[in-house]
């Protein structure tokens, strides 16, 4: 069939191999599991009998083996019958051995959003990196100088116009602050990956912000003991965790609320490992919250930079987690309902060590 069973067999998205006459020559196992139908069942069978798709397949597959080139559908509805139809997005492709193969790709629209999302926000952090220098030099410096004309000028001024000074003084040092927080892309190192236990950088996280911005909140931990160990970089996770339990906490407002920290096992998820080839994520952390949830104007967003549902909110701190997780092979997403928001992070597992290294 193909070169390396393994390679094959470790595709994240479903994948299927069809023939000149349309049947199903082999089916990898994330087709398996996306189309609810075994490899025997489908094996030999007309791929259109299986399956109901609705766009022209029959003529998008005679166009791919006749101009031996690939084609994508963005939009269509799979179903086998047995279930409703899944929008997803489609692509066809010759095989490269001289046969009249193709391979048929289906990613599951979702996915496909989401994957569209995360290339977005990687690209919108560099951009990021890119502004803080510029930003550092170009406005931090006016600011140092428009603060200390203020200070110098309250000190011959009355007790009414030194309250605007005293204004002028608090927002320059806002704007700084604002700065070094997006300075935070430019200074962020790579991860430096070792085994790190997931439940250790919790606690690092909990135990911080119970003593600060979380102290009226209460925290439930709902770990799963057994988890092994993540792939990561403690202190980069450590600030992923705090800056999720952080937002929790702003997001319950100043009486207080529920943040419940979840941990679980979850190997069906490597669809989500595509940056990391055939690399599941079965590591699920979850900081979830009884707040007023998202926005539904920012919720697909929520992860760029300066997007943010609060009035004074800088929008950067879940744009930081997105990147510290992307550059961990790893995936962070959000479900968010009235009195209900889910922040989940999967991540890898480490490797483990060869037996005499």
């Amino acid at each position: 069939m193909m070169g390396d069973a393994a390679l094959w067999a470790s595709l994240p998205i479903p994948a299927l191999l069809v023939d000149a006459l349309g049947q199903v020559v082999d089916v990898n196992p994330a087709a398996e599991l996306f189309l609810n139908l075994s490899r025997r069942s489908l094996k030999g069978a007309p791929l259109l009998d299986r399956l109901h798709i609705d766009a022209p397949m029959e003529e998008a597959m005679a166009r791919v083996l006749a101009h031996h080139s690939a084609l994508v559908i963005n939009e269509a509805e799979i179903t086998t019958g047995a279930r409703p139809p899944v929008p997803c997005r489609l692509q066809l492709a010759p095989m490269q051995d001289g046969s009249d193969l193709q391979l048929l790709l289906i990613t599951p629209r979702e996915i496909a959003d989401r994957l569209g999302r995360a290339a977005s926000a990687k690209t919108a952090a560099k951009s990021v990196i890119g502004m803080a220098e510029m930003l550092a030099h170009e406005i931090k410096n006016p600011l140092a100088g428009i603060s200390g004309a203020a200070q110098l000028l309250a000190m011959n001024l009355s007790a009414e116009d030194r309250e605007l000074s005293d204004l002028i003084v608090e927002e320059t040092r806002r704007i700084v602050a604002l700065l070094d927080q997006v300075g935070q892309f430019g200074n962020l190192r790579p991860p430096e990956r070792r085994a790190v236990n997931v439940h250790d950088a919790l606690d690092r996280a909990r135990r911080s912000a119970q003593v600060g911005f979380a102290r009226d909140m209460a925290i439930v931990e709902d770990y799963d003991p057994s988890l092994p160990d993540c792939f990561a970089d403690p202190d980069q996770l450590m600030q992923v965790f705090l800056n999720l339990i952080r937002n929790a906490a702003e997001a319950s407002g100043p009486n207080g609320g529920t943040i419940r920290l979840r941990s679980y096992y979850d190997l069906s998820l490597r669809l989500r490992g595509v940056t990391g080839p055939g690399n599941p994520l079965a590591l699920q952390v979850e900081v979830i919250d009884d707040g007023p949830g998202l926005p539904t104007d920012i919720a697909s967003s929520v992860f760029d930079p300066f997007v943010s549902g609060r009035e004074n909110g800088s929008g950067l701190g879940l744009a930081l987690v997105s990147k510290i997780i992307l550059d961990h092979d790893g995936w962070v997403a959000v479900e968010s309902v009235p009195g209900r928001t889910v922040f989940r992070v999967s991540l890898p597992i480490a490797p483990i060590p060869k037996a005499g290294g």
